[in-house]
């Protein structure tokens, strides 16, 4: 979603200030020369019937462990940072078998983020590939093109609206996408097409190591709690705005840890956009474990990766286990995306996962430091490592 200041009516007097998260962009600059005017943001005025829930099988579960299909066709594979984040180079996404699209999205569940350039598959071939990997989502709020395709998010900011920094906290931006879904996303993909030279970029961070960063007294007390997600700030932010919520706002409970169905791998599962209360706890209680989980998503740069975005760039990321936020430093220029939604299974939590597979969850980090040789019989946990004191070096 693409915050920038908006007003309580769409077009006109700038008297009330909406909180930009939840309340979209209607600008345009209505520059007619531009090259995808059929693609900037569009507000249908209609409605649809509450979500069914679906059935949806992670294509991960499909894919070669070793992902030799994907990865032998690319010619370079680079991990940015340790544990989130991976750019592919040499591969064309129209030409994936349906091989290469199952471990695709394997690999995507390892390293929450996947970076590809250079890429011109348009927006009907991306909606395409996201089919693969399960059911597309239609947002009740946010914008479509103005060519109809209801299964396109649509992220544009230009000149005609400025970010109103007065109106949210940095913190605020972090999220994962729609949580409030009974189903929410899976292998998401965003595709730029117009951006900034500097600026707008765009961070994720790990669910995955945020769990490991934790005690193992508080991993444990997390996987017995749930969390209420609420759509409903944001239908408001869009009646706010003068826009038509195209589906009645929902709030639905989620686990505070949930397992990804083909990694195996439990990651914190709260965000500061749509999380609004752990259930059954006092209040005083479920703000401060919110408020350092928050904290910890947006501050701890080492569970973090940053992206810098050029033209036919994609990002597929997979909103089950990494939380996300853009930078708005590049007004008053023009920043053009779309995104294309799959939904996931229903959340669920360790136990369950556990009930379910007949299956332990793990943690990532010691299942990838078994994987490197790693004594982890020597480990207080996956934080903390060696129970001796080190120190950093820079």
């Amino acid at each position: 979603m693409s915050p920038v200041a908006t007003t309580a009516k769409a077009h006109s007097e700038p008297s009330q200030l909406i909180n930009p998260f939840y309340s979209p962009s209607v600008g345009d600059d209505g520059d007619a020369t531009y090259p995808h005017a059929q693609l900037k943001p569009f507000f249908p005025d209609v409605t649809w019937e509450p979500l069914a829930e679906l059935t949806v099988e992670d294509r991960g579960l499909h894919a070669d462990p070793l992902k030799k299909s994907l990865l032998g066709a690319a010619t370079r594979v680079k991990n940015l940072t340790p544990v989130i984040g991976t750019e592919l180079e040499g591969i064309d996404l129209r030409q994936l078998t349906p091989q290469q699209k199952d471990e695709l999205a394997l690999l995507v569940a390892e390293r929450g983020v996947v970076f590809l350039r250079d890429q011109n598959i348009d927006i009907h071939q991306q909606l395409d590939l996201a089919r693969h990997f399960g059911p597309l989502h239609k947002h009740a709020t946010t914008p479509i093109p103005k060519n109809g395709l209801e299964e396109v998010h649509v992220v544009y900011n230009d000149a005609s609206r400025r970010p109103e920094p007065s109106a949210f906290s940095k913190l605020e931006l972090w999220h994962s996408d729609v949580t409030y879904e009974i189903q929410p996303p899976s292998t998401t993909s965003l595709k730029l097409l117009t951006g900034p030279e500097v600026g707008g970029d765009t961070l994720w961070s790990s669910g995955y190591a945020l769990y490991s960063s934790l005690s193992p007294g508080f991993q444990k007390y997390l996987e017995g709690l749930t969390a209420l997600h609420s759509a409903v700030a944001q239908a408001e932010g869009a009646r706010s705005a003068g826009l038509t919520v195209r589906r009645k706002e929902i709030e639905t409970i989620h686990p505070v840890v949930r397992v990804h169905p083909a990694t195996g791998w439990k990651s914190v599962y709260v965000n500061p956009g749509f999380t609004r209360r752990i259930v059954g706890v006092p209040k005083a209680e479920s703000d401060a474990i919110l408020s350092f989980l928050f904290h910890q998503i947006s501050e701890n740069p080492d569970h973090q990766v940053r992206f810098k975005w050029e033209t036919n760039s994609i990002a597929f990321w997979d909103n089950r286990v990494v939380t996300h936020s853009a930078t708005f430093d590049f007004w008053p220029a023009t920043r053009h995306a779309l995104r294309a939604t799959p939904h996931g299974e229903r959340p669920l939590s360790v136990q369950e996962y556990e009930e379910k597979t007949g299956k332990v969850a793990k943690d990532r980090q010691i299942e990838i430091w078994r994987q490197q040789g790693v004594d982890v019989n020597g480990l207080h946990n996956g934080a903390n490592g060696l129970q001796k004191k080190r120190g950093y070096n820079d």
